[in-house]
């Protein structure tokens, strides 16, 4: 089993912390770029993980968040995922927003298509909709009257 860690790093204006959206009524769907670790294919789609679902292995009595079997080696891999307690800050330079512990497969490329959240340093205010596709954000904080923003977005998938 690898331990791998999702990391992002920004640069934050007016914006005290920034996380995933990802609640049981509305998750996330992480989709990586995905390579088997058995014969080094890289597969040719995007895969989405759900930290809420939980799927079957075969001849295994264990669940995993995904299961997925090499279409070129035919094997079968797999990988849980658990949303860290961090988020990125003005102060922090990176985050690990993620942990996945994965049995024959490397976590490639993170791809950001779905919901962001962060939340306003001195208003308070919650920004749901961020997305972040583009690397870069912006908007404007009613509250604090000032313009908030997300920039310089980087994704990066480390191995513990």
């Amino acid at each position: 089993m690898v331990k791998f860690y999702l990391k992002v790093s920004a640069t934050l204006t007016n914006i005290a912390e920034l996380t995933t959206f990802d609640t049981p009524q509305t998750p996330f769907e992480y989709k990586f770029k995905i390579e088997c670790t058995g014969c080094r294919t890289i597969h040719d789609k995007p895969v989405t993980i759900n930290r809420f679902e939980s799927h079957e292995q075969a001849g295994s009595k264990g669940e995993a968040s995904f299961v997925f079997r090499c279409k070129e080696c035919k094997r079968e891999h797999s990988a849980n995922i658990l949303k860290t307690n961090q988020s990125l800050s003005e102060d922090s330079k990176s985050a690990a927003l993620l942990e996945i512990d994965a049995r024959g497969i490397d976590f490639v490329e993170f791809i950001p298509d779905g919901r962001f959240e962060a939340v306003g340093p001195e208003s308070g205010t919650k920004f749901e909709e961020i997305d972040l596709e583009e690397n870069e954000w912006y908007d404007f904080d009613e509250k604090a009257g000032e313009e908030v923003s997300i920039t310089d977005v980087e994704w990066t998938i480390s191995r513990s």
